[in-house]
């Protein structure tokens, strides 16, 4: 059966990204380190993401304007906004509840929760994740968007691994 896995990076501090959305700060102690990290092994795992608008926004207009970033996947965009679905992305006003369990239902890799942090903690409130893959960056932000909102339920995990290269560590839990 596919999981639920969110993958995402978060200051020392908690935060996803700046008070104003920056993430330029998302590096670790060396930007141009030889060390590649977790990602391409991650995505490699992945065949559908979800997303908020917020994040979907901000990857086509800052991240990655001229080319979308997750192509060769299905993405899916949770917004209250009537936008057109375009080329491997839909948009949708499901809940997260009823999307996941459709989705889950089909065949195909794990399905990756990418943010923003709204999506992340409506489905942490939800017990909706099977896996929390969290790359913790070394950079105290002070203040920002928090990735954990301080509203969801007692979720008990276990320990998969952990990784440190480049400054960054990779933390890997399951739900239990």
């Amino acid at each position: 059966m596919r999981k639920t896995v969110l993958y995402i990076a978060e200051s020392l501090d908690g935060f996803i990204a700046a008070p104003d959305g920056d993430v330029s700060w998302l590096t670790g102690e060396y930007p141009d380190g030889l060390e590649e990290g977790s990602y391409p092994a991650f995505i490699r795992t992945v065949d559908t993401v979800l997303m908020g608008f917020t994040t979907y926004h901000q990857i086509v207009t800052e991240l990655s304007p001229d080319r979308w970033a997750y192509e060769g996947m299905q993405t899916y965009v949770l917004t209250h906004k009537d936008i057109s679905d375009k080329k491997e992305i839909t948009f949708t006003e499901e809940t997260p509840e009823v999307l996941l369990e459709r989705l889950k239902g089909q065949e195909g890799k794990d399905i990756w929760i990418c943010g923003g942090a709204d999506i992340v903690n409506q489905m942490v409130q939800r017990d909706l994740i099977d896996d929390y893959r969290i790359t913790v960056i070394p950079v105290i932000l002070g203040k920002g968007i928090r990735l954990f909102d301080g509203e969801n339920p007692k979720i008990k995990l276990r320990l998969i691994s952990a990784k440190c290269y480049n400054g960054m560590t990779d933390l890997v839990y399951r739900r239990e």
